[in-house]
């Protein structure tokens, strides 16, 4: 631990130290500069002082006598100092009477004149100077009595100052970086010191037993903040007990439920029923659990708060399922909850579900390069729809403020229709799909519209944040609302919806996962159904077969695989188990014959004998048979394009209590923000894909175990009862300010009439 902590916690000292050194050697180069200048100019003035006076005779007779060819001799003679470069001599009006050779006419009589140059002073010439020159010219005036005789002008070569300076500038820095190499050296070992010794301490006092005579007699400094500590935490721990009741689970949430709304059952409005009845070819009827992250997530919800579940019933034989109100109990024995059907046209299913809902918004919500369409017929069936299942939902609630579930993007208008009937509602909306930028929804020529049926929400919850962020931008781009951006909240017409991120999850302990066999058992099973060698590397996907959920380029994932890793082929099968999904719309018709065209063209490219790398089961999937591939493989693979959440990836999680296999995860899924053990991977990145896979099929078994507990104490803690108690935990806080808002108003009501 010392090195990893050492090297950070000498870096905090270091850097600020050699920054302060470094800025007192640049401050004291500066200073040093300065008065190295100054003792320059002084002696240059001396040095020309001394240089005329000592031809001062000779000067101020051919001065005198005007005499310029000797006056030219004996300035000639003034430049045998190799620090004077010229001189001239200057009448008393400033005019010229004679100069050395080679006297550049900028540092003649006239500029000297021009300057003020009549009394003995230094000039700076440099604003006149090119090629970084370093000059500075001396006037020394000479008399006779009283009487003036002109001056004389000395140009003197200041490049052996610059040069000293230089010098004086490596060797203050050379100073100073000794020093500081000398003071880090220094901070080092005395922190070294201090560590060790505070360590030692701090470990000494840990470690002693406490009911030791050593511990009891010790009287180190750490005792005190030992026992702070220790009844610190001993309270923090006494209060989350009692404030969290311990981790989520079914019998919390029944408590939570109970607390906050008195026993109230729910109401869900979702498209898809968590039960179907199907009628079998022989003429029975089968229940079946369709294949749906929707159900996964929120029948164990049901299970544990009871209420009522409002659903399109889509099944051959669910209308004689029903009683005449439309009401089933299920599960099936169980009977926990009731399920509702509303009962659509072909053309209500057509125009809301295929057409708005899965051509229009489905599209526009996920970045995976199909283009939404929205047609008026399509919207006119949404809304009607969205009308018979608000209805619905108010016929099912009870009480003036009931709690009811609106249920993804079938139903964007649902929440201001239930607002609009049963003002005091808890109407809690979840989106189970991302929400697009602003810009991306002004494409939807009903944007408007969608906005305001979900802001009659009470609380509207997403995945992520990101997608939080992207509504209040959307409402703040398209409608006249004040938006509370710290409080994650949107005011319309005085009434405030809460926007929130809920990650959404799966139950813990897993039901499914209970009762499915062991992970031997299930590896032998699907080896022996899919013909498998014992040592054979098994890959899963589960997906219904959607473009979002990058099923195209898995396949070529695995394709690469095989390229790049010769020894693999013959030994790594990937079985994708792919559940047919919206069959009536040409994108998931021409989605399935890419598949199947894949799939053909991988098997017969790597394929051998009785060997196929790729097997396609297309099949709705009960969950016991999801799990059983999911605790058979080596790897899963997670490939989506755009992603809510994705609970495939924490299905897999739960369904490997062996704490084996390893899990691939596209970093498009909320879930790559959860389960970060996994192997995050782009999946357009076919090199990263492949090399990903085969990292996964030679982990060692030890790190497969690291990371699979981690992940697996993940998503115990972060389950679907936390997902769904904080939500109601927030509508009931909501409800709570609605009931007490309605008594103030009573209250000063009644004061205004009996002080009317």
């Amino acid at each position: 631990m010392y090195p990893v902590y050492g090297m950070r916690a000498h870096a905090r000292v270091l850097v600020p130290l050699l920054a302060v050194l470094a800025l007192l050697a640049y401050g004291a180069t500066a200073l040093l500069n300065r008065a190295a200048r100054s003792w320059f100019e002084r002696d240059v003035a001396t040095s020309a002082r001394l240089a005329v006076s000592g031809a001062r005779d000779a000067l101020v007779t051919r001065l005198a006598a005007e005499d310029r060819r000797r006056l030219g001799t004996a300035l000639d003679a003034l430049v045998r100092d190799e620090h004077i470069v010229g001189a001239a001599a200057c009448g008393t009006a400033g005019e010229s009477l004679a100069r050395t050779r080679g006297l550049p006419a900028a540092f003649g009589c006239a500029a000297v004149a021009a300057r003020g140059g009549g009394a003995a002073r230094d000039f700076d010439f440099s604003d006149v100077l090119e090629d970084d020159l370093a000059v500075r010219v001396s006037v020394v005036p000479l008399q006779e009595g009283d009487e003036p005789l002109g001056s004389i002008v000395l140009v003197h070569d200041m490049s052996y100052a610059a040069h000293r300076e230089s010098s004086m500038r490596q060797i203050t820095f050379a100073i100073f970086a000794v020093v500081a190499v000398l003071a880090a050296i220094l901070t080092v070992l005395s922190r070294r010191v201090s560590w060790l010794s505070w360590t030692d301490e701090l470990r000494r006092v840990l470690f002693l037993s406490r009911g030791s005579r050593t511990a009891r007699s010790s009287r180190g400094p750490f005792q005190p903040l030992l026992a702070d500590v220790r009844q610190m935490a001993a309270e923090l721990a006494s209060e989350e007990s009692r404030a969290s009741g311990g981790q989520w689970s079914a019998e919390r949430l029944q408590r939570m439920l109970q607390r906050s709304f008195v026993g109230e059952g729910i109401v869900v409005v979702a498209n898809r029923e968590p039960y179907l009845h199907q009628r079998q070819p022989g003429g029975g009827v089968q229940v079946v659990r369709p294949s749906s992250g929707l159900v996964t997530a929120l029948e164990p919800v049901m299970r544990a708060c009871s209420g009522t579940w409002i659903a399109h019933g889509s099944g051959s034989a669910d209308r004689e399922a029903v009683d005449r109100d439309d009401h089933v109990s299920v599960p099936p024995g169980e009977d926990s909850y009731t399920l509702r059907r509303v009962w659509l046209s072909e053309d209500e299913e057509r125009g809301y579900y295929y057409g708005f809902s899965n051509e229009g918004l489905w599209p526009l919500c996920h970045a995976a390069h199909t283009r939404p369409t929205f047609r008026a017929a399509d919207w006119r069936e949404y809304r009607r729809v969205n009308e018979r299942f608000a209805d619905a939902a108010c016929a099912e609630a009870t009480g003036p403020d009931p709690i009811i579930l609106v249920q993804d993007y079938h139903f964007a208008l649902v929440p201001a229709l239930i607002r609009k009937r049963l003002p005091r509602a808890n109407v809690i909306t979840f989106w189970h799909i991302p929400w697009p930028t602003a810009e991306q929804l002004g494409t939807c020529p009903f944007a408007k519209e969608l906005l305001t049926g979900l802001l009659g929400s009470s609380v509207l919850g997403f995945h992520t944040q990101l997608h939080c962020n992207n509504f209040l931008e959307s409402v703040d781009r398209f409608l006249e609302a004040r938006i509370d951006r710290e409080g994650q909240a949107v005011v319309v017409g005085g009434r405030e919806s809460l926007v929130r991120s809920y990650p959404i999850s799966i139950d813990w302990p897993n039901r499914v996962a209970e009762a499915v066999a062991p992970a031997a058992d299930c590896r032998r099973k699907v080896f022996e159904e899919l013909g498998l060698e014992p040592d054979a590397l098994l890959g899963v996907g589960v997906d219904r077969l959607d473009y979002t959920k990058g099923i195209e380029e898995r396949l070529l994932a695995v394709e690469r695989l095989l390229e790049r890793f010769p020894h693999l082929r013959g030994r790594f099968t990937f079985v994708q188990l792919a559940a047919p999904s919206r069959t009536l719309i040409e994108r998931y018709q021409l989605l399935d014959q890419s598949v199947e065209a894949l799939t053909v063209r991988i098997n017969a490219r790597f394929g051998s004998g009785r060997y196929r790398p790729i097997a396609l089961l297309r099949a709705n999937h009960a969950p016991e048979a999801v799990f059983r591939f999911l605790r058979a493989a080596d790897v899963c693979y997670v490939s989506s394009l755009h992603d809510g959440m994705n609970l495939v990836a924490k299905e897999f999680v739960a369904a490997r209590d062996d704490e084996r296999g390893v899990l691939v995860l596209s970093r498009f899924t909320g879930a790559a923000r959860e389960l970060t053990e996994a192997l995050i991977v782009n999946p357009y990145d076919l090199e990263e894909a492949s090399a990903a896979l085969a990292t996964a099929v030679a982990m060692p078994a030890r790190e497969q175990l690291e990371r699979m507990r981690t992940m697996r104490g993940h998503v115990a803690e972060f389950n679907v009862y936390r997902w769904a108690g904080r939500m109601l935990a927030d509508a009931a806080r909501v409800r709570q300010r609605g009931r007490l808002s309605d008594r103030l108003s009573m209250g000063l009501h009644t004061v205004e009439e009996v002080h009317g």
